[in-house]
């Protein structure tokens, strides 16, 4: 993730976005997030809190004879509760700072918004990251993230992780997460809104190291979030894939894609957004994996599609979006 500077916006941080040689403020930081763009947000039943039921097996049923009756049955569910946390961010500018832009031509509001940009893009960052990393048992007050539902290879969920063999500890996943109300949602508290809220402070006295006030413009950025998965069975996650086994070739991905693809139910009983994510070194092994090499080779593996007025490679006809928060560092699934 990307680097997250000092606690105070300075007349340094002032001169680097207000220099007409260099223009506008390059988001060299930005890291990709297509989350946001694909995932359904739904507000929690229960405060906080959203329950739902996952139906865990069928009534019994079984064939009449006449003058005999028919035996009582009845299916078996198992109650979720899935909790939500939220992220923060707290801009404050010295207000005679803000007054020299002032008085250097500068608009207030457009240098409040420029910092306001930089907490946008943490918060997105930190989103990403936690809707696929962040676990309520080591962490409370975060999310429990799909990693933490998929992060073993046995029971019934396990079903749906594909281990590719990787030992060392450089190894990333590939992730099919099908989007919707009835299988896989990001959440927000009952009676509040999705996304980002930006709420301005206006002029706050606070103190400095040494006790001493000075006046500041503030601004408080919040995200509420969660996760459900209600049906497992529609996603699936190919784990344990060595890195430098991936870039050396030596790693057949799409005959774990293909595994991974046929563990799907949506495969047989379609339903909701299906998205394949990944990080940019696999992206780029699947396509140079997914070109034809020469006349034997007359296949095509990855073929374009457009998505809401954007061309991606597509697996199956699934679209695959490259996210910046999957990592090389994780944790082997046993």
């Amino acid at each position: 993730m990307a680097a997250i500077g000092a606690s105070f916006y300075s007349l340094a941080d002032l001169h680097k976005g207000s220099n007409p040689a260099i223009g506008a403020t390059i988001e060299l930081l930005t890291q990709l997030n297509p989350i946001m763009e694909d995932a359904v947000a739904v507000e929690c039943n229960m405060g906080t809190i959203h329950r739902h039921s996952i139906r865990t097996g069928l009534p019994s049923v079984a064939w009449g004879k006449l003058y005999q009756g028919v035996a009582q049955s009845k299916s078996s569910k198992q109650q979720v509760d899935d909790t939500t946390g939220f992220i923060e961010g707290l801009s404050s500018i010295d207000k005679r700072l803000l007054d020299l832009a002032v008085a250097a031509n500068q608009s207030e509001a457009e240098v409040r918004l420029g910092e306001a940009r930089s907490y946008l893009e943490a918060m997105s960052q930190e989103m990403a990251t936690s809707i696929f990393y962040s676990d309520t048992a080591a962490n409370p007050e975060k999310i429990k993230g799909l990693a933490a539902r998929y992060g073993l290879s046995t029971g019934s969920v396990g079903n749906q992780v594909i281990k590719a063999g990787g030992a060392g500890s450089d190894n990333t996943s590939i992730w099919f997460v099908t989007w919707s109300p009835d299988h896989t949602m990001l959440l927000y508290p009952q009676g509040t809104a999705g996304g980002v809220t930006r709420e301005d402070k206006g002029e706050q006295r606070v103190l400095d190291g040494s006790s001493n006030p000075y006046f500041v413009k503030e601004e408080m950025f919040t995200q509420h979030l969660g996760v459900a998965v209600k049906d497992w069975r529609y996603n699936a996650r190919i784990c344990n894939i060595d890195v430098s086994d991936l870039r050396a070739g030596s790693v057949d991905v799409y005959d774990y894609m293909r595994t991974a693809y046929y563990r799907l139910q949506n495969r047989r009983v379609p339903g909701g957004k299906q998205v394949i994510y990944c990080n940019r070194d696999v992206l780029e092994c699947l396509d140079r994996l997914g070109s034809n090499s020469g006349s034997a080779d007359n296949f095509v593996r990855l073929t374009p599609m457009q998505v809401e007025g954007k061309e991606v490679m597509t697996y199956r006809g699934i679209p695959i979006r490259e996210v910046d928060a999957l990592v090389n560092t994780e944790t082997l699934v046993s």
